[in-house]
């Protein structure tokens, strides 16, 4: 499968050899919704700094804002509060520069319209990583990938060439919950993408 502008390096959807508990994923999320919400609700769990600490300045204008270089980045006082999900962006923040940190709730019977995230891919130059946690399924969440469903399982980490169509539909009577982690690539995160990449195809 091949991206929309950009030559193919990796497969568009790869799983990685990072496994962590979904139960104390959901219990620690749960702890964070204390509002309804219709449709989508996102929790921010690391953003940009003067975002946090309102006491910062503003960044200056940036021309190019797609390597996450263009601010600091801090934890948000939800993520601080939830010691496992703080541990799994502290295990990527050992090897690389973690940026925008963030979970995504899909109501049940809503659907995320088909979309390409411009910057989201390791082929285009500036690029962020975005890895991708499942913290809530149900059988009748179907996240697409060019077309293609993606087969997630809750507590698996996955990369997805977000460059590519995607969309997601949540035909089921339970929301859909996500941790997504956006992170600068480095030469050991480009190795794990290629390692894992490569068991697949063997």
């Amino acid at each position: 499968m091949q991206p929309n502008n950009t030559a193919s390096i990796f497969s568009d959807r790869i799983q990685l050899p990072f496994q962590f508990s979904a139960a104390k994923m959901l219990e620690e999320t749960k702890a964070l919704q204390l509002e309804n919400f219709e449709y989508y609700n996102v929790i921010p769990l690391r953003s940009p700094a003067h975002l946090v600490d309102t006491s910062l300045p503003f960044p200056p204008p940036a021309d190019d804002y797609a390597d996450g270089s263009w601010t600091d980045w801090l934890d948000t006082k939800a993520l601080k509060q939830s010691s496992y999900l703080t541990s799994i962006v502290d295990f990527f923040k050992e090897h690389t520069t973690v940026t925008l940190v963030r979970l995504l709730r899909l109501a049940p019977h809503s659907t995320v319209k088909e979309h390409i995230d411009a910057t989201l891919g390791l082929e285009v130059e500036k690029s962020v990583v975005r890895l991708t946690i499942p913290i809530l399924n149900n059988k009748d969440v179907t996240f697409y990938l060019n077309n293609t469903p993606v087969q997630m399982q809750a507590g698996e980490c996955w990369y997805l060439r977000l460059t590519d169509p995607h969309k997601v539909i949540n035909d089921g009577a339970q929301e859909r919950i996500n941790m997504t982690i956006d992170m600068i690539p480095n030469d050991w995160l480009r190795h794990v993408i290629k390692e894992s990449d490569k068991n697949v195809a063997e």
